[in-house]
């Protein structure tokens, strides 16, 4: 009965193992199977494969620093434009009909002007400066004409050349407008036609001392300071203007006045040359 009870006993055990044994390779099996089931589940993402992430915002632009307690540099105003003296209108007097101062011997002012103007032309030339004559023949052009030339242009001054038929032959005198005699322009900025001289009195008093000095360095007896007077030439002139007269259409012949030529010429080349000077530096 021992031995009955002991096979039996071990088989029961042998079959609890056996049971055992099952469920355990059950239990693994199924633990793999489920671990296989988990991983085929799981999504499959390429190595190339990009992230849908939104970009990333950009950095904001860092603002300049600010210092304080300094002020503001203002910018330069643009410089003025230069005044240049480029252009002088040379002005024979009268012709045409009009031949001015008549001597004795015949001696007509508009042609001797002309021949003097002609001679000046070339001595300013030389000076780097544009000269326009008024008239280049025998003809008679208005006095308003002739302001229209000169004041048709910009950077210029206006000479009037004349020959007397009184005074020490020999010399020369050089006029300006009187100061003071020309009203001053309306408060509406038009200038009347009549007062165009009246902004240029001044600087038109220096250009006459300037050539007057040059006169009197070459021709004797001739006064060492300018003289004035109304001109009506000089009045209807909107720049700095003069008047140049030469003495005398009194002589016997037209020879010492043509000998008086090339001196006047140079004198007033010198003069335009110093005034210049003046012109362009404002008037100082």
């Amino acid at each position: 009965m021992l031995h009955a009870k002991s096979a039996q006993a071990k088989a029961c055990a042998v079959e609890r193992r056996r049971d055992s044994g099952i469920l355990v390779n059950v239990r693994r099996r199924l633990i793999l199977f489920m671990l296989l089931f988990l991983a085929a589940a799981a999504p499959v993402v390429p190595a190339n494969a990009q992230t849908s992430q939104a970009p990333a915002a950009p950095a904001p632009e860092q603002a300049a620093p600010q210092t304080f307690g300094q002020a503001p540099v203002p910018a330069q105003p643009p410089a003025p434009p230069q005044h240049t003296l480029s252009v002088v209108v040379l002005d024979p007097a009268h012709g045409g009909a009009d031949q001015g101062a008549r001597g004795a011997s015949g001696i007509s002012e508009s042609d001797v002007v002309l021949s003097f103007a002609r001679l000046m032309r070339i001595s300013l030339e030389a000076q780097g400066l544009r000269v326009i004559l008024t008239r280049a023949a025998n003809e008679d052009p208005s006095f308003d004409d002739r302001s229209k030339i000169v004041n048709a242009q910009r950077g210029q001054i206006f000479i009037t050349l004349h020959v007397s038929s009184t005074g020490q032959p020999g010399t020369v005198r050089v006029y300006s407008e009187p100061p003071g005699i020309m009203p001053a322009a309306p408060r509406s900025g038009l200038i009347p036609w009549d007062r165009a001289q009246a902004g240029s009195i001044d600087l038109s008093r220096r250009l006459a001392e300037l050539i007057q000095i040059q006169m009197a360095q070459r021709f004797r007896g001739s006064s060492d300071t300018p003289l004035v007077a109304p001109v009506r030439q000089l009045r209807t002139v909107a720049a700095p203007a003069v008047a140049i007269e030469i003495s005398s259409v009194s002589v016997p012949d037209r020879g010492p006045l043509d000998q008086m030529a090339p001196a006047v010429a140079d004198a007033v080349a010198r003069a335009v040359a110093a005034f210049r000077i003046i012109y362009e530096s404002g008037g100082k």
